[in-house]
């Protein structure tokens, strides 16, 4: 980063100076994931009864819009020098740029398999990743610019490389508002969920169920399932949560009742459960 910012200085390149400033965020991305990380491993209390793991989520979304902020900023300079196109000095330029492309290849080799389990090390990963785009572009600023002279693929290629940045940014932030908001994983179809509860042997209905993601890897269920012989209970408990450990869900809440508990009523000439949304 401290190379990247000075030979961005002495070279007068926005890439070079753009992918330093991106480089101290990823500090800061890293150092916010490792301290989240830490911190979710705390055990639940009465009053956080989820412990503390849904901070990587909150972490994520943070470093996803840390992401659009430093997009912006390059975009909005790479303007300004596309009206008045600096002179640029091509060797610092490449070979500055090339270091930090081998710091981020290193940093992404260490961070690629955590990320497919976790957003909170997903969001440092991204940032790793939108920073080695960055070194590419410097470098393959440099080339240009030492080739044609044409100063001009400098603020270009930092554009390119910010909409690069902004893609990413926008998954990233998608992805920790879907969890936030408690929606459905996207691996899982609700109507699944309620197909393999109804074809429990003994289960004549099922109402107010949902599924959702309390942190990366840790998917819930929760909902009422109507059984006609309460002798069965036991077993019908059983096998649910079997099957929705087979689905990948494996914290599960079910409420099981009577099987007259979800009786439909007429109201305003259309069936509508007793109680719950999605019931039938």
């Amino acid at each position: 980063m401290l190379a990247e910012f000075v030979g961005g200085i002495i070279a007068n390149s926005l890439a070079l100076l753009a992918d330093a400033g991106h480089m101290l965020t990823d500090v800061a991305a890293v150092a916010l994931a490792l301290l989240v990380a830490w911190i979710a491993q705390r055990p639940a209390t009465p009053q956080k009864t989820y412990g503390y793991l849904r901070l990587e989520i909150l972490a994520a979304l943070v470093n996803g819009s840390a992401l659009f902020i430093i997009a912006g900023s390059i975009i909005w300079e790479a303007i300004h020098r596309l009206g008045t196109p600096p002179d640029v000095e091509p060797r610092i330029l490449l070979s500055i740029a090339t270091l930090g492309l081998v710091a981020n290849l290193i940093s992404m080799k260490l961070l690629h398999g955590g990320q497919e389990h976790s957003l909170n090390v997903r969001g440092a990963y991204l940032h790793v990743i939108s920073d080695l785009l960055g070194s590419v572009g410097a470098m393959a600023a440099g080339a240009v610019i030492w080739v044609t002279g044409w100063t001009l693929a400098d603020p270009i290629i930092s554009v390119f490389v910010a909409l690069l940045i902004l893609g990413s940014a926008w998954r990233l932030v998608r992805d920790s508002v879907e969890v936030l908001l408690e929606a459905t994983p996207k691996h899982i179809e609700v109507g699944e969920v309620e197909g393999e509860l109804r074809d429990i042997p003994g289960v004549s209905g099922v109402h107010d169920l949902h599924v959702w993601t309390v942190t990366s890897g840790v998917v819930a269920m929760s909902g009422h399932v109507c059984v006609d012989d309460p002798e069965a209970n036991q077993r019908v408990l059983e096998d649910a949560q079997q099957r929705m450990d087979d689905l990948g869900i494996h914290h599960i809440t079910i409420q099981i009742e009577r099987g007259d508990g979800c009786e439909v009523e007429v109201v305003s000439g259309s069936e509508s459960p007793v109680r719950g949304v999605a019931g039938r």
